[in-house]
């Protein structure tokens, strides 16, 4: 019998589950995505977020092709996109921001050069829109951080589908 996984030889084809199990054993921290356009504010949550670059500061988030938010950042109009890395006490707007709305008045907007951002955050970035690059079932959005603001406070952690706290 052969190793299917020796050089030159594929491996056996993977499933969208085992692959979604598979990277949810990689500990993230848990972000709100949010942007504006005209009157309209919007928010989603991500943990598929990572640094690209310090120099110049980049930024990638990865937003799937059915997500409402998609469309706004797709929009020419927008310019302009925050990060809200939540804080180890926000699951619920974790869950908020997923597709599970609470009250919105428990979520602390504020704005930044007219751009919404939520308080209370471990950090916040505001990201000028570089590139949107197609990239399977979703879309990898660059940006290019141009203000940034953090605490020293304890983040909250997504790891195999469920929030964790430091500690």
């Amino acid at each position: 019998m052969t190793d299917p996984h020796k050089e030159g030889q594929p491996g056996p084809s993977l499933t969208p589950t085992e692959f979604r199990e598979t990277l949810g054993r990689f500990a993230s921290g848990v972000t709100v995505i949010t942007a504006r356009s005209g009157d309209e504010r919007r928010g989603m949550t991500a943990n598929a977020f990572v640094s690209v670059s310090l120099t110049p500061p980049l930024i990638l988030v990865s937003v799937d092709h059915r997500a409402h938010m998609l469309s706004l950042l797709s929009d020419d109009t927008v310019t302009h996109f925050g990060v809200n890395i939540l804080g180890a006490n926000q699951r619920h707007l974790s869950t908020h921001f997923a597709g599970k709305p609470g009250p919105e008045e428990q979520v602390p907007w504020f704005e930044h050069e007219g751009l919404p951002l939520i308080g209370g955050t471990v950090a916040q970035l505001v990201c000028r829109k570089e590139r949107l690059i197609g990239a399977g079932d979703h879309t990898l959005v660059l940006g290019h951080v141009e203000y940034s603001r953090y605490t020293d406070d304890d983040p909250l952690l997504y790891f195999r589908g469920q929030y964790h706290e430091l500690g």
